[in-house]
């Protein structure tokens, strides 16, 4: 469990009401969210407030059933299937829209360095605060400054882009301003506490009715009915109190609790890396499987394909260069030597450790052939793909071979027939960044029409 999940799960806890005791002497939910009527029903006289269509009461009948009653048309319906859990006595299940004063869609105007008022936006707000030195301007009509100006308490609510969802209650604003139209504003009565508020929009059950709320568009998006539609458990006014004490209490420890298991997460990925290592290690100085004297001698398999390559030579397969071969030994003196033609050379700094009787150290250049990709120019590529696919230092991770959407392709006359990729071919990139140097991957199989190149 990681300190995000760990948060989630005392989240959990708060709304379902088993963070904190029940004290029976609280005011049940229910005469709260009769205030909270009674007062929208006062402000809707006034005209400061619009009557909301869908206005709602939720209330459990004798039969132990949950049913919503819209209060414009009468219409009664059971809504057990959209309760996800059982709420403590004094409890109330409740829409956001029957407690919300307003949903208010932010202002669209162009940031501007200097302008009429501030004007906050997605970007503007990190881990919770604003920065309001980077809050940029805007112009806008004096008689619509009030229809979006942000007051303390006030929730903004990121409606588009990858924040859709995010939340952030407005504890204080140090000089006027309104908020731009990727958010949406949600004004409460204060019968209810915004930090409880919030703390629900931070839950697994606010963001599972978000998710099955939200415009599947290329741009996620959701609306402010989406928000009005969510049902949150409503505790008594003095438990939201105590839970937000409460929580406020467990914030130190999240933190904590999220910085030792990131600390341990990277040790593991260190150990990890530092095993795999070690283990290899282990496995290239012999000390991994038992020597067996009766499978014969690294010499002898370094003879063996020194034929092979006099085989490929005579077939006209391979260039004479290649059998430049050298041996390398251990003299008399325990030092070692390289010999190449007829002369000798001490290579006894070269070598990194001692290797098992039977074992032999060599060049990589006597074992295999090194060949370089594919070059040619950028507009020599088709778009096309058809011919051959080049692949590139992006296709190459440790122990894979990934073939990408955006590949290049050469058409086939432009590609010699001796460097497509075949079983257990080696690659490794040639000319690449300094994360990337020593990438190696083994081709499994044979890869027709497949190989690998770079730019000149």
């Amino acid at each position: 469990m990681n300190g995000k999940q760990l948060k989630n799960s005392i989240l959990q806890w708060a709304i379902q009401g088993k963070l904190v005791p029940q004290d029976p002497n609280d005011e049940p939910a229910s005469m709260l969210l009769e205030r909270i009527r009674v007062e929208k029903e006062k402000l809707i006289k006034e005209k400061k407030i619009k009557k909301d269509k869908n206005e709602s009461i939720i209330y459990r009948g004798e039969d132990n059933s949950y049913y919503e009653k819209f209060l414009a048309t009468g219409e009664v319906k059971c809504i057990d299937e959209e309760i996800p859990f059982e709420i403590p006595k004094g409890w109330e299940w409740e829409r956001w829209g029957n407690i919300a004063l307003s949903i208010q869609y932010g202002y669209n105007a162009p940031a501007l360095e200097r302008g009429d008022i501030k004007m906050v936006r997605i970007s503007d707000i990190h881990d919770n605060v604003v920065q309001w030195e980077n809050v940029p301007f805007c112009n806008i009509e004096a008689y619509d400054i009030d229809t979006y100006l942000l007051k303390e308490n006030d929730i903004l609510f990121a409606r588009t882009g990858g924040t859709v969802g995010k939340s952030f209650l407005v504890q204080s604003v140090p000089e006027p301003a309104i908020y731009a139209g990727y958010l949406i504003r949600t004004r409460y009565s204060k019968e209810l506490c915004p930090q409880y508020l919030k703390s629900f929009m931070e839950s697994r059950l606010y963001w599972e009715q978000l998710k099955s709320g939200t415009i599947a568009t290329a741009q996620p998006n959701c609306n402010g009915k989406t928000l009005g539609k969510m049902l949150l458990p409503i505790p008594p006014k003095a438990e939201q109190s105590r839970l937000v004490q409460k929580l406020a209490n467990f914030t130190p420890i999240f933190q904590r609790y999220a910085k030792a298991q990131q600390d341990l997460d990277n040790l593991n990925k260190s150990i990890d890396d530092k095993l795999k290592k070690s283990i290899l290690q282990e496995a290239i100085q012999g000390r991994l499987v038992p020597q067996i004297t009766e499978e014969g001698t690294a010499q002898e398999l370094l003879e063996q394909i020194k034929q092979e390559k006099l085989h490929l030579l005579k077939e006209g397969k391979l260039k004479k260069s290649a059998l430049v071969d050298s041996v390398i030994y251990k003299g008399d003196d325990n030092k070692y030597y390289e010999q190449v033609g007829k002369s000798d050379k001490e290579i006894t700094e070269e070598i990194a450790f001692d290797l098992p009787n039977g074992w032999s150290w060599c060049r990589l250049k006597d074992i295999c052939s090194i060949f370089t990709g594919a070059t040619f120019k950028k507009e020599e590529t088709v778009t096309t793909k058809e011919g051959v696919r080049i692949l590139r230092g992006g296709n190459i991770s440790p122990f894979e071979l990934r073939i990408k959407d955006d590949d290049i392709f050469l058409t086939k006359d432009k590609v010699k027939e001796d460097i497509i990729l075949k079983e257990n071919d080696i690659l490794t990139p040639a000319v690449t960044s300094l994360e990337n140097i020593g990438k190696m991957v083994r081709v499994n199989s044979d890869m027709p029409n497949t190989t690998v190149g770079g730019f000149v």
